[in-house]
């Protein structure tokens, strides 16, 4: 795949998200199931190499293209993902006075809700790729119900997980 059509992918991706990874679908539809350049792991890899660095949630999209075309791919993932930023600082002057509306209200929270959809529904290929043993399912569900019923930072969950890991191998 070139990095220009790398590039063009990723922005739809990007420029259809509110925030981390409510891309994921999209990036998952059309790298993983339509032009097959990459697999559930390497979208794992990169969403856990992204999500754990310093920085905007978005960066992961930077993984991906390394994934898919190397050191261009990764160019084309950087670009994808700050092109948005570029974008909405000028649709905030037309969407600034509007904001208050409660028809741009609505439509804001339904597109929220939908992309949540998306990303419970590109969660489940992830989460079969991804746990593979009643370690990992254990690992999950306690990082389920902890963040659930606690306020403590994620790092903690990250922190724990990667400890039961450890101990568990």
């Amino acid at each position: 795949m070139n990095a220009f059509l790398l590039y063009v992918l990723l922005l739809k991706a990007t420029c259809t998200s509110f925030s981390g990874v409510t891309s994921l679908p999209v990036v998952r539809h059309d790298l993983v199931e339509r032009y097959g350049v990459l697999t559930d792991r390497q979208l794992n890899a990169a969403v856990a190499a992204g999500r754990t660095a310093p920085g905007p949630n978005g960066l992961w999209v930077v993984s991906v293209g390394y994934f898919v075309a190397g050191v261009p791919g990764a160019c084309a993932g950087w670009l994808a993902a700050i092109t948005p930023a570029f974008l909405i600082v000028a649709m905030l002057r037309y969407l600034g006075r509007r904001a208050d509306r409660p028809a741009v209200k609505s439509a804001i929270q339904c597109m929220t809700l939908a992309a949540a959809g998306l990303v419970i529904d590109a969660t489940i290929p992830l989460a079969r790729d991804a746990l593979t043993g009643p370690v990992a399912v254990g690992i999950a569900a306690g990082s389920a119900l902890f963040l659930a019923f606690t306020r403590y930072a994620t790092v903690w969950v990250i922190l724990g997980a990667a400890l039961v890991g450890l101990l568990a191998s």
